[in-house]
């Protein structure tokens, strides 16, 4: 079978099966969803439940988590009506702190309601002002352009805000906020739904999902295996599900225990496991060009493409993305486009579900 003929009908996909609710809603504990195993270079693919994980792991080896806690990034807002009319509500994302900028600074997202969800508002300009909660304010200061990243004026779906609020970001947020959600996720639900057993620190503006199935009984279990979890931190902006683009800078910071374990099991030949694209980023920001992993903290704005490759781990548990998903990409510099793409398939047929609260997929190197 050549790689192509495996690749296209995935890569045409025009939408995927959503999970649209929480798999407690579903009558399933958070260990109950689906798990997909699959090895780089064999076509044996294997359908499990995420409860056992722990089966394919060995003594040794390192589960390296994000301790990034969710918090309520979306702000309902109300967008000064031109020439009379009436102000029009849309929701404010709150993405990250602007890199360098003052504490009342942030990169934030507009979304205009509809009928189908709120959908990126794509016609705001600079000095615009949206009321928020309890006489909070948000001016757009300018488009956020990274450095080395264009973003057509006429297009523009971040923003550098300065936020006049009554307290600080982080508490006014977890007052008046909820979280982000997406047009597959029709009601909405309390933040409690979108925190992992690992949150330990608030900052991210959508969930470090693949830490979201871990349970204590999964835990209890690889400690019997002795299988160690270390925990890191990068805290996540919002999405770009409309217009894959590449992911901004993020905040991140690597303990020296965490490094430490790292490198010990790559030392002694045992494996490494990101649970999730950002525990991939976040170590490959720090690695040596032998994969040593090395204690730091600060933005990263890493994109891991199969060019680059990557030196740090052996297998990334994540969940399924979409097509035009810039994770993608790091996936394929794992285990290559061919194995990522009949893995795909393989899910599609068993009706595994894709985003936030549906099935995951365990993805090791050969």
């Amino acid at each position: 079978m050549t790689a192509p003929a495996v690749v296209e009908p995935w890569t045409k996909r025009a939408d995927v099966p959503a999970a649209t609710e929480p798999p407690e809603a579903r009558g399933l504990g958070r260990d109950g969803v689906r798990l997909l195993v699959s090895r780089e270079g064999g076509e044996l693919i294997t359908h499990a439940r995420f409860r056992h994980l722990p089966e394919y792991l060995h003594e040794g080896d390192v589960v390296v988590v994000n301790a990034s806690a969710t918090i309520n990034a979306s702000l309902d807002a109300k967008r000064e009506g031109a020439r009379g009319r009436p102000a029009e509500p849309v929701e404010l994302h709150l993405s990250t702190p602007l890199p360098g900028g003052t504490e009342r600074q942030w990169v934030v997202e507009l979304r205009r309601l509809s009928s189908d969800g709120a959908l990126p508002l794509l016609t705001a300009h600079a000095d615009e002002r949206l009321r928020l909660a309890s006489g909070g304010m948000a001016r757009l200061v300018e488009p956020y352009r990274p450095t080395g990243r264009r973003q057509p004026s006429s297009s523009v779906r971040l923003w550098v805000a300065d936020l006049g609020l009554p307290t600080d970001v982080l508490s006014f947020a977890a007052e008046h906020g909820a979280p982000i959600r997406y047009g597959y996720v029709p009601r909405r639900w309390p933040l409690e739904y979108y925190q992992t057993i690992f949150a330990s620190e608030p900052g991210s503006a959508e969930m470090p999902s693949a830490g979201r199935p871990f349970t204590p009984a999964v835990l209890t279990r690889l400690e019997q295996f002795g299988v160690q979890v270390a925990p890191l931190m990068l805290h996540t902006g919002v999405a770009s599900l409309e217009t894959g683009e590449p992911p901004y800078p993020e905040r991140y910071r690597i303990p020296p225990a965490t490094a430490e374990a790292v490198n010990r099991a790559r030392a002694s030949r045992r494996s490494v496991v990101a649970v999730g694209t950002t525990v991939v980023r976040a170590m490959e920001t720090v690695a040596t060009d032998d994969g040593r992993v090395q204690p730091g903290e600060g933005w990263t704005d890493l994109i891991v493409t199969p060019e680059r490759g990557i030196r740090t781990v052996d297998a990334v548990l994540t969940g399924l993305h979409e097509p035009r998903s810039s994770h993608l990409a790091m996936l394929e510099a794992l285990a290559g486009r061919a194995h990522v793409a009949l893995a795909y398939e393989a899910a599609l047929e068993e009706g595994y579900l894709w985003h936030e609260f549906g099935d995951m997929h365990l993805l090791m190197k050969a």
